[in-house]
This record gives C-alpha cells, structure tokens and sequence, in this order.
C-alpha cells in the first residue's frame, strides 16, 4: 500500500515547501523521543513523519513522489522483470527505519547481474566471479550519532530467477560520529557470488533524522533562540538545548536579529577522538502574539519617548 506522505504531514498535495517544513516541524516536537510520553507509539509516528519530510521536503524526490504514487509498484516489477535475463537477486530490509516502499522508489538496490572478481571480460555464469554489491538507506538518529549504537537489520534475498528467497539478520554497528551521506560497509552481506566467488558488500548510506530543533552542517549544529523585543534591547539570560544537556547563555543588550551566538564544542562528535563541533544559536526576535491593556500602555509610553528611528538613515528610493 502507498503511503500517503501529504496526509501524516497534515498538508495539501499543493503545499510550499515552507508549509511542508512548518508542517513537520510541528509534527516532530509532538512525536520526538526526546519529549513524547508515549515512547513506543511515538517512535513509530516519528519514523513515518520522517520518511514523509525525506520524500516530500526534498523538491525532486517529492516530484517522482507525485508521478508515481499508486503506480509504484507496477513500475518497479516491470524493472525487475526486464533485470531477470542477467541474473541477481531483490532484497528487501527490516530495521533500516524506512519502509518498503521507500526502499523501492527511493533507495539503492543491488546491482544486475554478478561483477568479474578478477580483471578482463564479463565471465560467464559458471565461473568464478564476485557478487554485486547491495546498497540500501539507513535512518541514524542524533542519539546514534552521539554515542554509537548497534542496529539488527533483517535482510531478505529473492532470487529473480528461482523465486528462492533467504532471509538473515544482520547486526549493524553505527560508529559514533558518523556524517548523513557516509557509507556502513557490511561485509560479504551483499549478491552471492559465482563458481565458488566470493560474495559482495552491503553499503547501507546514513541518512540523519530530520530534527525539530537542530539543522545539521556536518558536525555543528544551527538552533533558532527565540527571544523577546525586551530581551534583545536589554539582554538576558536564557536556556539552550544542546545533545550534551541544557545550558543557559547570555544575549548580549541591544541583540540584532540573526546574531549567532557560537558554543564552542556543543554540537555532534568528530569522528571517536572525542572533539565536537559547535552549536550556533541564531537570534530570532518573536513578538507576542497579543498585548494586554497594561502592555499596550507601555509600548505606547515607549514610542513616545523614544527618539530612535529606524529609517534615519535610508536613501530615498529614486
């Protein structure tokens, strides 16, 4: 069955991509691990939402998204079935935190047919030859990235030819500070090979969990501080999340919107060397979303006094 990524989002076929964002945003404070009562229902909601955003936030994927839909898996049949004549398997993944249907359309598979494990022609089916390699997708969470952590994947192999399928569990170490785009090479979990080759690599390709809070730049990370008109003029001291624990930070008086404000070594893990990167709090000036009587009366008395202007200083538009 086709999920229908416009609907666990909460948003129309016709949606920006800004409501897109916002809608996800909204969606993954509420069913975030961190923060959901219900852990084990949330973990499952925040999966989906996250496949939904992979696909529907990202301009060309949300485009095949859109041509295909239903069709999918009509077209990815008729793609197996032309592949048949040079041999090979299907796989599908359990564990890797996105679905079926993600792995067809959007995911790597294993490459047709079997590769020479030694130089020269294309051997034939009998002799010694090396298998394809597989390639799938895997969703790493900022906690897997933090620490590592082990995953137990379950891999189902089809022969295309016999219809013969085997299936195996394989355990997946995540390595601490692993970057989105990296490469996990599992071993000889790949296409078997022939006449006594040896088999291929599976390749599984990080891909981050979109987060409510953070936006990732390799190992910093870009947090929105929202602060008050009061705040910024006066400065503050207010709290931070960060992956290492709640910190508080002082805003500088007279705080402009867009300041960054740099934490040195908050962000994710370089490598297992134990440095990390920084987290960049920008400053987003947020106006109430109403004035009470007594508030309006104080912003009243404070245009009045106030000799600042703004637009002192502007040139005037020929």
């Amino acid at each position: 069955m086709t999920p229908d990524y416009y609907k666990l989002l909460g948003v129309s076929r016709s949606a920006t991509q800004d409501e897109i964002r916002k809608a996800f945003r909204k969606l993954a404070r509420k069913y975030h691990p961190d923060v959901a009562e219900d852990k084990d229902t949330a973990e499952e909601k925040f999966k989906e939402i996250n496949e939904a955003y992979e696909v529907l936030g990202d301009p060309e994927k949300r485009k095949k998204y859109d041509q295909m839909g239903a069709n999918w898996n009509q077209n990815q049949g008729q793609s197996s079935r032309a592949d048949q004549s040079s041999g090979g398997y299907d796989y599908q993944f359990e564990g890797t935190g996105f679905s079926d249907f993600f792995e067809q359309m959007f995911g790597g598979r294993s490459h047709p047919g079997s590769q020479p494990f030694q130089g020269g022609a294309q051997t034939s089916y009998n002799q010694r030859a090396r298998g394809a390699d597989v390639n799938a997708d895997i969703l790493v969470t900022l906690d897997d990235i933090m620490t590592g952590s082990e995953r137990n994947l379950q891999l189902q192999q089809v022969d295309r030819a016999t219809g013969a399928t085997e299936k195996k569990n394989v355990k997946i170490r995540i390595p601490k500070g692993i970057s989105d785009g990296q490469l996990i090479r599992c071993a000889s979990q790949g296409q078997p090979g022939t006449g006594g080759g040896p088999a291929g690599d599976l390749f599984l390709r990080v891909r981050l969990t979109r987060h409510p809070d953070y936006r990732i730049s390799e190992s910093d990370l870009y947090y929105t501080l929202r602060i008050s008109p009061w705040e910024a003029a006066l400065g503050a001291t207010v709290p931070v999340k960060t992956p290492h624990g709640d910190i508080k930070i002082k805003i500088p008086a007279l705080a402009e919107e867009g300041t960054e404000l740099r934490l040195k070594g908050k962000g994710l893990p370089i490598g297992t060397g134990g440095t990390f990167g920084n987290l960049y709090a920008q400053l987003s000036l947020t106006m109430p979303p109403e004035l009470n009587p007594e508030e309006k009366a104080l912003w009243e008395q404070l245009s009045e006094t106030s000799t600042f202007n703004p637009r002192e200083n502007e040139t005037p538009s020929s």
